[in-house]
């Protein structure tokens, strides 16, 4: 019995540990709750929601489900099942990668309008596209 309640410390310790380190910091809550109130209600209803990752200085990293190594329509895929994303000429998949440029565009600008932030990194949202089954490149 005593044994099993260690266990189940040591348990929750780590998984608090864990959280800890992967919490966004307070700046970057902050950076993220200003892209929830003042996102357009395009950008509000866009079904992945971007995040502020990190602060490095006076810069944002900021959440993204598409750059080089996973691109745009297989994030699209998951966003909008009902497209063929395979066909590039699809007019629904390119007023979705229109749309998601845009939106994408919106938080960016939202972000450097905040005060101390002069620029924005895109950080591939690697959790949510693992969340999503598609298969995320090792970083570089």
């Amino acid at each position: 019995m005593k044994k099993s309640y260690w266990v189940i410390v040591v348990l929750v310790l780590l998984a608090g540990l864990d959280w800890y380190i992967q919490a966004p910091d307070s700046r970057s809550r902050e950076l993220t709750r200003a892209i929830e109130a003042q996102a357009s209600p395009k950008l509000k209803n866009y079904p992945y929601k971007f995040w502020v990752m990190k602060v490095n200085g006076t810069t944002a990293l900021v959440s993204t489900p598409r750059n080089f190594d996973v691109p745009a329509f297989k994030a699209l895929a998951v966003l909008y099942p009902e497209i063929d994303t395979k066909n590039p000429n699809d007019p629904a998949f390119i007023a979705a990668e229109q749309l998601l440029g845009e939106v994408q565009s919106e938080a960016r600008a939202i972000v450097l309008a905040q005060p101390g932030i002069k620029d924005v990194s895109w950080e591939l949202d690697r959790d949510w596209l693992r969340k999503h089954f598609i298969e995320v490149p090792e970083k570089r």
